[in-house]
């Protein structure tokens, strides 16, 4: 009776499966379905068309008077330039995320669907709240956004609410796996945030609901971008 109660001990084999990818999870095996190909097709023609939008869509946003908020937090923060340091942080992390991407094209799927699905909520709840920037505000200068807008003398400063530079933070920190990845961009996500506090481009409701706006993308994309990949990259 006691050799049949004691616990029968696996084989090595089966308690130690390789966290390997399946073919499916492969360049050649995703790309082998045509779901995924008109997927990827369907969220880069997306992408353009919000390209090609954004422009006009945004001189339209800044030609509406807004409503100037009271904030607090912002009172408790001092005023300066940190565009430099904002963008560095910015496109490190979107350089580092990219590489841990672009070898797990299902991940990388999803995460170009959450990006197309953010920033047309971020055009919808710009268009339902008109808002004025922070009094003390110092322009933000990006290097590509700077590029697209040229065609305006007027800088776009209405674009407040939500906070797209933390909530494209949030979005990679979402988008990797694993701890030694995943940590790091949350601490960058705050460290932007806090930036743009300092610079008083945003007010602190813009910041804060950023990381909600990305996960709430983050969660459409996972309805859209193929499957929920079946494996782990990272415990």
């Amino acid at each position: 009776m006691a050799t049949l109660l004691k616990p029968r001990r696996l084989p090595k084999a089966a308690t130690s499966a390789p966290a390997t990818l399946s073919p499916e999870q492969s360049w050649p095996g995703a790309w082998a379905s045509p779901e995924f190909r008109g997927r990827l097709g369907l969220v880069g023609l997306g992408l353009l068309g919000l390209l090609e939008a954004a422009p006009r869509y945004f001189h339209f946003i800044q030609s509406r008077p807004g409503r100037l908020l009271d904030d607090p937090l912002l009172s408790l923060l001092p005023v300066h330039d940190e565009s430099t340091l904002t963008f560095a942080l910015i496109y490190g992390s979107i350089g580092a995320t990219l590489a841990f991407l672009l070898p797990r094209p299902q991940l990388l799927l999803r995460a170009f669907w959450a990006y197309f699905i953010l920033q047309l909520l971020r055009m919808l709840t710009l268009w339902l709240l008109p808002l004025d920037p922070p009094v003390a505000l110092v322009a933000l200068h990006d290097p590509v956004v700077d590029h697209l807008f040229a065609a305006t003398t007027q800088p776009v400063v209405r674009d407040l609410f939500f906070s797209g530079h933390t909530a494209t933070m949030a979005l990679l920190a979402l988008a990797v796996r694993g701890r030694r990845w995943r940590w790091p961009l949350v601490v960058l996500t705050g460290a932007v945030g806090m930036l743009v506090l300092v610079q008083r481009v945003h007010y602190s409701y813009d910041v804060l609901a950023a990381p909600l706006f990305a996960w709430l993308a983050y969660w459409l994309a996972e309805r859209v971008a193929w499957q929920r990949p079946p494996y782990k990259y990272f415990s």
